[in-house]
């Protein structure tokens, strides 16, 4: 008679393990999120533990713990290696998540094709003829990637073992599946357990690691959240299938800041990096249009000019409509609210509807003085100056709040070529010599005197 298979239940969402099955996860409070799994153990894990890893650890203090530089391997892709700090940290394990059709794997075998060092590319989900076909797209020519189309780890690493890579690529991490446990591929033990096995072997032989997850309804990567904290970079990888433009964002990263951001066109050659977004942030037009500003916000730590377009009309049924893309809707509420009661603007029967071009999502408060100058120009319609660039927060009492680095966003209008800078009085600028006229404003209504005296 055949052994009754042993089975636990796991929450999908934050991946904590239950006794038997409950309607709500004890942990996270989420519902209808605790499955069945299989978790019979058949076989220990293939990566064979190294001598070097051996070594009794002893505690240390903290002047006696030597720094040493981490290696790293460059991609010879500057914005990734902004992102990463640098390049891929010898023994790291990178973790990249996006939507469907987003252009990770164009991403990674981009970037596989371009590394000097030898990269195994492991494919769970596509055939090596698919990816042939895809690199030629790209085409770029590289003799130093091997690709395998493999989702077992036991034979993935058979193969590591022959071909020695300086870098392995798993595309995807939801496809594969190790023999240690006996549970189907993209559960929350297989996840779990596949991913152990290659941060075991990334840290014992100092080979960088980037793996390729799915991600959810949510927007969060597909499998237990203790994934994130097992790996030493998480990045997320945005935009909209619907236009061409992509970031590259770090949620994590033990080498480096977080602070820092990609950004990328998708073509039909693949994934162009973009060193000066403006150029397609800001539409190109033959004449002044009302309804529309331009902003200096901050993406991490590099400052971009996006444009703000707004249009004001008359209600034409009962309840006025209030429509975002790339804005908060409760933010722009509160800016119709500001501007109605402090500062006598008649809105309350008027459809708003503001847009962030390009087709990203903008939280920067510094935005707020853009949106303003944007609803009012074409609640006016009179066009506001294509050569004058905004940066502030407004208050709820009507208030132009300072914003964080406005030396920089200064410094990056300037260069861009715009002549005025619209910005809180309240804020400290250090700059002696901008070059750029400067108006600070302390309230909506000077703004307004400013830009439709």
């Amino acid at each position: 008679m055949m052994a009754k298979a042993k089975t636990t239940f796991f929450c999908q969402n934050c991946g904590t393990q239950h006794a038997k099955w409950m309607g709500q996860c004890s942990a996270c409070n989420e519902w209808n999120t605790i499955i069945e799994e299989v978790i019979q153990k058949e076989v220990a894990r293939e990566w064979k533990q190294s001598n070097a890893a051996k070594t009794i650890s002893k505690p240390l203090k903290i002047e006696e713990i030597q720094l040493n530089a981490e290696e790293r391997i460059p991609t010879k892709n500057k914005e990734l290696d902004t992102v990463l700090g640098g390049g891929l940290v010898k023994g790291s394990v990178t973790l990249l998540g996006g939507e469907p059709g987003i252009g990770k794997s164009t991403l990674i075998l981009q970037i596989s094709l371009v590394i000097p060092d030898k990269v195994l590319y492991v494919s769970g989900e596509e055939s090596q003829s698919q990816i042939k076909m895809r690199a030629e797209r790209i085409q770029k020519n590289a003799s130093n990637c091997l690709i395998l189309t493999e989702t077992n780890t036991q034979q993935i690493f058979k193969n590591i073992e022959k071909v020695q890579p300086q870098v392995l690529v798993i595309d995807s991490i939801q496809t594969l599946h190790t023999n240690a446990i006996d549970a189907s591929p993209g559960s929350i033990s297989q996840i779990r357990e596949t991913t152990a096995e290659l941060i075991k072997f990334a840290k014992e032989t100092g080979t960088p690691v980037l793996l390729i997850g799915h991600i959810n309804k949510e927007g969060q990567i597909a499998g237990p959240k203790i994934l994130e904290h097992m790996v030493d970079v998480v990045l997320q990888f945005e935009g909209d299938r619907n236009h061409t433009y992509r970031i590259l964002r770090s949620q994590k990263n033990r080498f480096g800041s977080t602070a820092e951001l990609g950004i990328y066109e998708m073509l039909t050659d693949g994934l162009r990096e973009v060193s000066n977004p403006s150029e397609i942030l800001i539409s190109k037009k033959d004449a002044d249009l009302s309804g529309t500003a331009i902003s200096s916000t901050l993406e991490g730590i590099r400052p971009l000019m996006i444009e703000v377009q707004a249009l004001v009309s008359t209600a034409v049924y009962g309840t006025p409509q209030r429509t975002t893309t790339g804005y908060n809707l409760k933010r722009l509420h509160m800016v119709l609210a500001v501007l109605e009661k402090r500062a006598g603007f008649k809105l309350a029967a008027k459809d708003v509807f503001l847009n962030i071009t390009g087709g990203i999502s903008i939280d920067d408060p510094a935005i707020d003085l853009a949106v303003v100058a944007s609803i009012l120009s074409s609640n006016q319609d009179i066009a506001i100056s294509p050569n004058v660039c905004f940066a502030a927060e407004i208050g709820l009492a009507g208030e132009i709040r300072p914003v964080s680095k406005i030396d920089q966003r200064i410094l990056e209008a300037k260069k861009l070529g715009y002549k005025t800078f619209v910005a809180s009085k309240y804020n400290k600028i250090t700059l002696k010599e901008s070059g750029i006229k400067l108006i600070l404003v302390g309230k909506i209504e000077e703004v307004f005197a400013t830009l439709f005296a």
